[in-house]
């Protein structure tokens, strides 16, 4: 009853939703919501903060995936949260406490009348129930973790070790062979060569989460899989969609795109310049923000293609104007005229590495220069960057420096994952093409002359990975220079050239 919580668990009650949507399957699906928000205040972020597979590993293993022919299965797991205990067994402590409201009361007590009528109470004139949260719901802060530390326990339990360079990705050996899972909260990607193995996963599931309901599972070359479709189709090669994300995009675009409102590239040459144009209002603004992030979210799964434009627009949210307006046009036309184009990776060496880091010199208004950054290991850019450099650089040298510092983390980072994952790395190789920067990214202080003996002694931390055998740096010539896609807005040829490179593609 009302009269038994204490102050405290009363003051922290929080209210319930009831939340209503239509799936892709066109079935409607009803959640109840524990109104989370409110709750930041007394709940630690450590304490809420679940991981989640890093997109950078769901593109590696799925391209190792391909590359060894295994079978996928992709999996659902209904109802996960509340299956998972807010508290331990016997453990003693302040409860969680949800208000039910509204006609969820009326609807309560229409179900059990026996059972609820007595709990009801009023507050504000309206109908209250109060309830003891036994269980994590969604939209509490901390059931996303509960969930994570409870399946994590449960795989380990059956002999999945954990990748020490992503906390969402677990293997174990079956038959001599590696079974690979990759998880988004309840969402997961399971791979082995034999089909049997995936079977016998699939059973297990059912039989931990399937109480409740079937745990759904996928199989077959093709995938949904979050936000994406993941198609094994192609032999040795695996294809990550995004055409309805596309298709619904330009549909919600504030400005009517045309079947013949196309764009040969994602921006004109002058994406970088800033001539003076009004702000947009706020309404604009915010479209403005929303469309961008929109895209910012394809080209992180599928189209990395629009990566540059994306980032140079991301710099401009704050303050866009009519102008960035006109540039978000223009991508959207390069969509509406791309709509089907997606990512397509493949390995040739899983031993092998490739990493090409480029720099555009001084080229934001305020005269920062632009770290573009391509990783491959045979089809297509597994990895892509595409980011304005926090300090302002003296010269392309430094410049070029500067990008190599931006991307040295994911540089050594893929090589741990991957050999976390089992697999020896023979070759992790930096491409530049300015030998000014690999002298001194390889020689260190010994190459430092007059005009760069003022750089951070942080930008030669590559030199000691160098001599260490983390990686090495080799000079390509500027015309295979893949990282210049991600620095600036190409066109014509050269364009078209490098984007089949990224995206993996056959032919335009």
């Amino acid at each position: 009853m009302v009269k038994d919580l204490t102050s405290s668990e009363k003051k922290k009650a929080q209210e319930s939703f009831m939340f209503l949507t239509e799936k892709n399957d066109k079935k409607i699906k009803g959640r109840l919501v524990y109104n989370g928000k409110p709750t930041r205040g007394f709940v630690n972020k450590e304490d809420s903060a679940s991981p989640t597979a890093a997109n950078e590993s769901i593109n590696i293993t799925c391209a190792i995936d391909a590359h060894e022919d295994r079978d996928v299965m992709t999996a659902d797991i209904p109802n996960a949260f509340v299956q998972t205990n807010l508290r331990k067994e016997n453990e003693v402590g302040e409860k969680v406490i949800m208000k039910v409201t509204g006609v969820l009361v009326d609807m309560l007590v229409e179900i059990d009348p026996q059972l609820f009528a007595s709990y009801v109470t009023r507050e504000n004139n309206r109908k209250v129930i109060y309830v003891v949260v036994l269980k994590a719901l969604y939209g509490m802060l901390i059931a996303s973790l509960l969930w994570y530390q409870k399946f994590r326990k449960d795989l380990e339990s059956i002999g999945f070790k954990f990748n020490l360079y992503d906390s969402c990705v677990a293997n174990r050996m079956i038959c001599g062979k590696q079974h690979t899972i990759r998880f988004h909260v309840d969402d997961i990607l399971s791979s082995h060569v034999d089909s049997s193995v995936n079977d016998a996963f699939l059973k297990w599931l059912n039989q931990k989460y399937g109480s409740l309901k079937e745990v759904s599972a996928t199989r077959g070359k093709v995938h949904k899989y979050l936000g994406m479709v993941i198609d094994f189709s192609s032999k040795g090669k695996v294809k990550f969609r995004m055409d309805d994300y596309v298709v619904d995009m330009l549909n919600e675009f504030p400005s009517k795109v045309g079947s013949k409102d196309t764009a040969s590239t994602p921006a004109s040459s002058s994406l970088f310049d800033d001539k003076n144009s009004k702000l947009l209002d706020h309404r604009k603004k915010e479209q403005f923000h929303t469309f961008v992030a929109k895209c910012l979210f394809l080209s992180k799964r599928a189209r990395p293609d629009i990566q540059l434009t994306v980032a140079v627009l991301s710099t401009r949210v704050k303050g866009p104007t009519n102008q960035d307006w006109l540039r978000l046009e223009r991508l959207m036309k390069y969509l509406n005229g791309t709509r089907t184009f997606h990512l397509t990776l493949g390995i040739d060496n899983v031993k092998v590495i490739k990493w090409f880091v480029d720099a555009s010199y001084g080229v934001h208004p305020d005269m920062k220069s632009h770290t573009g950054s391509i990783m491959t290991m045979g089809t297509g850019a597994i990895q892509s960057g595409s980011g304005k450099q926090r300090l302002n650089t003296r010269s392309s040298t430094e410049a070029e420096l500067v990008g190599v510092d931006d991307v040295i983390s994911k540089i050594l980072w893929t090589k741990l994952f991957i050999e976390e994952q089992e697999y020896v790395i023979e070759k992790n190789i930096l491409f530049q093409d300015n030998k000014s920067s690999i002298l001194l990214e390889t020689n260190g202080r010994k190459s430092a002359g007059k005009r760069s003996r003022h750089i951070n002694i942080r930008y030669f931390f590559v030199t000691d990975q160098v001599r260490l055998g983390n990686m090495e740096i080799r000079h390509c010539r500027t015309d295979n220079m893949f990282g210049d896609y991600m620095t600036k807005p190409l066109q014509g040829e050269k364009f078209r050239e490098f984007r089949r490179m990224i995206l993996g593609m056959e032919g335009d």
